[in-house]
Order: C-alpha cells, then sequence, then structure tokens
C-alpha cells in the first residue's frame, strides 16, 4: 500500500477531513480535500462538519478552524509550523496597548494566535482588509495588527493613518523591490501580483496586490497569459493545476515559507493514526477568540 492509499484508508476510517493552505507541499495539496487560504479552509470546515479535521498550515490557522468547529477533532499534523508573524502580537502586549489608549478600535489580521484574538475588535482577512476598513468611521482611531506592511498599504490606498504594530510576515518582507524589477525585465509581457504583505515601496511596482484567493481568482478570469508571482512559491503548483495554458513565473530568488513546508504527507500519516496532536483551546478563550471573527462576518459575510 502506497502513502497516498494509507492515508485514503485512514481518512475513511476517521471520516476525516484534510484541508491544505495554498502555501504547502504540493504533494500535501494533492491529498487533500480542501486547498485554499486560511480562513476559506475553517469555514470550509464549519461547513462540513467533520468528526476530524487534519489542517496543514500554520498553527494559528487550525486554531482557527478549532474555534469555528469546537465539536471536531482538529490536527495539526506538524507542532513545529508556527507563524513568526503571528507570534509577533502577544495577547498580553495587545492588553497593555489596549490599556494605554483605551478608546482605539483593534483590528487584528487574522493571522493572529487565538489568545490574541481574544483581546481585539474585529478581524479581516488580506481580502477583504481593505472593504472592512473603509467602512469603519473616518475619524475613529484604528490599531492595525500585526502585519505594518498590510496595515501601511491600507493606509496608502484608503489615506487612512490607523496605528500600526511593528510586524512582518518574514517571508513576505524578504521580497525585494529589485527582484520584482528583475522579474519583469526577465518576463517583460507578463504581469506583477504581489501579496498585499509586502512592503509598499515592493507593491508600488506591481500590477495588482491581491490575497492568495484574489491571485487565484485574478489568473483563472484574466485574459492575460503570463504572471509572475510575488507570495510563497507553494501557490504555483494550484496555478498551473487550475491553468494549465498560462506561464507563471516565481520571482527570484524563490520566495519560501519554511513552516508551510514543514508538513510533509508522513505527518498527516501519523497524525491520522494517532489523532494527535490536538489543537485544544480553552471554552473561554475559543468563544472570545470567535467574536472578533464573527465581528468581521457579520460586516462581510
Amino acid at each position: 500500500m502506497t502513502l497516498e492509499e494509507e492515508i485514503g484508508a485512514l481518512k475513511a476510517r476517521h471520516k476525516a477531513l484534510i484541508l491544505a493552505h495554498n502555501y504547502t507541499r504540493p504533494e500535501i495539496q494533492d491529498i487533500a480535500d480542501f486547498v485554499g487560504d486560511s480562513l476559506e479552509l475553517s469555514r470550509k470546515a464549519a461547513e462540513c462538519h467533520a468528526p476530524v479535521i487534519i489542517f496543514c498550515g500554520v498553527r494559528f490557522m487550525a486554531e482557527t478552524a478549532k474555534t469555528l468547529s469546537p465539536e471536531s477533532i482538529v490536527l495539526h499534523p506538524n507542532p513545529h509550523s508556527g507563524c513568526p508573524m503571528a507570534d509577533m502580537a502577544s495577547p498580553e502586549a495587545v492588553a497593555e496597548y489596549r490599556k494605554k489608549h483605551p478608546g482605539t478600535l483593534v483590528v487584528a489580521y487574522v493571522n493572529t494566535t487565538a489568545a490574541t484574538k481574544t483581546e481585539v475588535d474585529i478581524c479581516c482577512t488580506s481580502g477583504n482588509a481593505e472593504k472592512l476598513i473603509a467602512g469603519l468611521p473616518a475619524d475613529r482611531k484604528i490599531l492595525f495588527l500585526p502585519d505594518a506592511n498590510l496595515g501601511a498599504n491600507l493606509n496608502n490606498k484608503l489615506g487612512r493613518k490607523m496605528d500600526l504594530w511593528p510586524g512582518c510576515c518574514p517571508t513576505h518582507n524578504k521580497i525585494l523591490p529589485e527582484h520584482v524589477t528583475a522579474a519583469k525585465e526577465k518576463h517583460p509581457s507578463a504581469l506583477v501580483l504581489v501579496h498585499p504583505e509586502c512592503t509598499p515601496t515592493v507593491v508600488a511596482l506591481a500590477d495588482r496586490a491581491l490575497s492568495t484567493g484574489g491571485m487565484l481568482k485574478f489568473v483563472r478570469e484574466s485574459e492575460h497569459k503570463e504572471f509572475i508571482i510575488g507570495t510563497e512559491c507553494g501557490i504555483l503548483h494550484r496555478m498551473r493545476k487550475e491553468n494549465p495554458v498560462k506561464q507563471f513565473y516565481p520571482l527570484e530568488p524563490a520566495v519560501v515559507c519554511p513552516n508551510m513546508k514543514k508538513i510533509t504527507s508522513e505527518d498527516v500519516l501519523f497524525a491520522l493514526r494517532d489523532l494527535a496532536p490536538r489543537i485544544e483551546l480553552d471554552e473561554e478563550m475559543r468563544r472570545k477568540a470567535k467574536a472578533p471573527i464573527d465581528r468581521m462576518l457579520e460586516v462581510l459575510p
């Protein structure tokens, strides 16, 4: 029996659902029931009511799945697959900020830990952040966390003056303007798509700054045939599968999130075999962490 067949047999036995983020290894995406971005996958899991969910992504994503699906066993196949950006905004530090700035509305990128979500007012995603922030009162003081790049890009686009938490995605932050310029010189006919977690100087050079879901939708619908992709290279696997007649070029050097790549097929097999490691959230924390997500979904369903 092959590794994939073993995974399939265990998945059937446990009636499990395998979710994979767009940045995971190709072989992980290929065994998943659904591939997507973090919140999209968590909402899909909540709709499916699977007794066992295997979330192949970084830890905060699995926490979000548990937050929305408390009755399910949520497995995170590799406990070392964390998100440095999410860890840059601790709940204690956010609580301290709130004490010093009691009138400030705290908006958290969904890329935060469950513990940190308990200290914020509302969440957003990279795909809906612009619409959500644009809908907030213009005179309201806002703190945006944890990604200063995403926050700065929103400030620039919307003319806001949000306070920005000093955090970033280390992977996207390594993309430099000269990487984009070199790629454009090498592929002059290609459109440049970058993630809004990139620095404002990189975003300024791109044709579009889009979330992973936004990128996938854009390349599917675009009549253009060539694209330079300025985000984690794992997404290229799905893009090429869904758009076989189009050309996709990664930036050089390749944009790789080491944490997303930590999850292997063997990890998935062992997680299904042992039903571990599990994501466990204290019920009070889970309810408090769910509240800002629910507020986001009320505003932008």
